[in-house]
């Protein structure tokens, strides 16, 4: 890591460790969530938050919560509920939009994440003859690749002309920004939609948000994110980037468990352009009228008009204890310390002088995050050590070792 990181002057010792542990402000956060044992009783070194982000110790609580109402209550959970069950999504609203860097009228938790992603292209990706490609980034997510595919052949496009595909540099493994803004430039006439993963699973390089979005819509397209590895995980400022869309999941760096809910941003300038098209359902509808069950539905202003169906409480109880968690320790803070944590695991890594091991993930602050990438050496390998050789490793502060 660049910049000030690399004035930390690390050591490869145990006791500098320890010292920067006893120094870190947020150490003890550690004791708010669950640690997988090891057999011999000691934690494990967790290094696959983003993958499932580790259990927060109040989650059981919150979600027992509701369930007690619902043995209690019954229906009447949704009004009489200690958290009333028909807006218990709303109490969620303002601390996610502080970490995606929104404003709470373009927040919203529903669905789950490639879901979200087909309900916002039906709204945003609207092509044209003229006007159909869609830009990604090679090796996006495969899930990624096949909502966009899926989009562009459901809108009758021949997927091999109609995406357009970002990839590096021969020789190199990240994307370089200008690259990027190149290739708008170059297509400005065909795009109608840029999406991009804010940071890409892979490589762990976080994207450049602002220009993106602003050379995209210079372009006359749509420029949404996947922030899958980007939410909770780096300091977002969607609303100040003027991103159209984004969407996200919970359950890795968000620690909402196992099939979280999902997230979605869709912008405040957006927000009460009723004439967009959308799959419509009732949760989305106008909360004032919503229960006088008539047919024309009437969309809620903002993000919270894409909502299909009611939402379940048990998801949102258990994503409310980590965003409890997050308000309580800052954006801002848990950055700086992921920083601090990827800059030391890089260090380490350089520090071994193996032919095996080469760090991709960029070293620049400003295009990385809690995550450093190492692709797997193939040559000399037998078939079980290329099957078992891991391909990146990645941590986050909250689960620290």
């Amino acid at each position: 890591m660049q910049s000030q990181i690399q004035q930390l002057n690390f050591e490869a010792s145990e006791s500098f460790a320890r010292k920067m542990d006893e120094q870190d402000s947020l150490k003890h956060f550690r004791e708010k969530f669950y640690i997988p044992k090891q057999s011999s009783g000691e934690d494990v070194l967790y290094f696959t938050g983003n993958s499932l982000g580790l259990q927060p110790k109040q989650t059981r609580d919150y979600v027992e919560q509701e369930l007690k109402d619902w043995e209690t209550l019954g229906v009447e959970g949704h009004f009489a509920a200690k958290n009333p069950w028909m807006p218990y999504h709303e109490i969620l609203t303002e601390k996610m939009a502080k970490i995606v860097g929104a404003k709470p009228i373009e927040t919203v938790v529903m669905n789950a994440l490639t879901v979200n992603l087909h309900l916002l292209m039906i709204s945003f990706y609207r092509p044209t003859s003229a006007r159909y490609k869609i830009v990604i980034e090679a090796g996006a997510f495969p899930s990624d690749q096949y909502a966009v595919k899926s989009q562009l052949k459901f809108h009758g496009f021949d997927v091999e002309k109609s995406l357009i595909e970002l990839t590096p540099r021969e020789g190199e493994t990240i994307l370089r920004t200008e690259d990027i803004l190149k290739s708008i430039e170059e297509n400005a006439d065909s795009i109608a939609l840029i999406l991009l993963g804010g940071v890409n699973y892979y490589t762990g390089q976080k994207f450049d948000f602002e220009k993106i979005t602003k050379a995209g819509h210079k372009a006359g397209a749509v420029v949404g994110f996947d922030l899958a590895h980007a939410a909770g995980n780096v300091e977002l400022k969607l609303h100040d980037w003027n991103a159209d869309f984004a969407a996200w999941c919970t359950y890795k760096y968000l620690n909402s468990g196992p099939g979280g809910i999902g997230g979605v941003f869709v912008h405040e300038r957006h927000s009460e352009k009723f004439d967009l098209p959308r799959l419509a359902g009732w949760w989305g509808h106008d909360k004032e009228t919503r229960f006088l069950m008539d047919d024309e539905f009437v969309p809620i202003k903002g993000a919270e008009g894409w909502q299909l169906s009611n939402q379940p409480i048990f998801l949102l109880a258990s994503l409310r204890a980590s965003l409890d968690i997050f308000e309580e320790a800052g954006m801002k803070n848990m950055v700086e310390k992921s920083r601090k944590l990827t800059g030391y695991l890089e260090f380490l890594l350089n520090e071994i002088h193996d032919e095996r091991i080469s760090v991709i993930t960029p070293s620049d602050e400003n295009q990385t995050m809690s995550q450093a990438a190492n692709p797997k050496s193939v040559e000399n390998q037998s078939a079980a050590e290329k099957t078992s050789a891991p391909k990146k490793l990645s941590f986050k502060e909250k689960t620290r070792v």
